[in-house]
């Protein structure tokens, strides 16, 4: 029997869609566990430190507060929360860097699958974001 603790996730996407597909995925995935939703960076804020989450995935587009500058300010309310930001952008097409405090890694919606997700949470949760950059789910 597995006593490894449960991977708490908040999701933040202004797209619905994505929001539900994500939930879709973290439900099929054993040891991880939706914990809330948001809609915007400001959002996002709030509930990382309320909810105090162990994986945030944002959108790096968010209406208002961007995901990259929300992710700074997660990190900062919750140490140790591993932010992963999400694009329908490859990550060399984005017009901006990731590598901002608080990114821990980069995941291209279209990879977002259960075994792709859990590999990317394995690299990033034992990495800390401030002294590395972000790390990608596709290499």
């Amino acid at each position: 029997m597995s006593t490894q603790r449960v991977v708490r996730v908040l999701v933040v996407d202004d797209q619905r869609p994505f929001r539900f597909a994500a939930a879709a995925v973290l439900a099929r995935m054993p040891g991880f566990e939706l914990v809330g939703k948001a809609d915007t960076g400001e959002d996002a804020v709030v509930a990382a430190a309320s909810l105090r989450p162990d994986l945030v995935l944002m959108d790096v587009r968010l209406p208002g507060m961007s995901g990259i500058e929300a992710a700074g300010l997660v990190a900062t309310e919750v140490p140790g929360v591993v932010v992963i930001l999400c694009s329908t952008y490859a990550r060399d097409d984005l017009p901006f860097s990731l590598d901002a405090p608080g990114v821990a890694g980069y995941l291209h919606k279209e990879e977002l699958r259960a075994p792709v997700l859990r590999e990317l949470w394995e690299r990033c949760r034992s990495s800390t974001p401030a002294a590395s950059g972000p790390t990608d789910a596709a290499r």
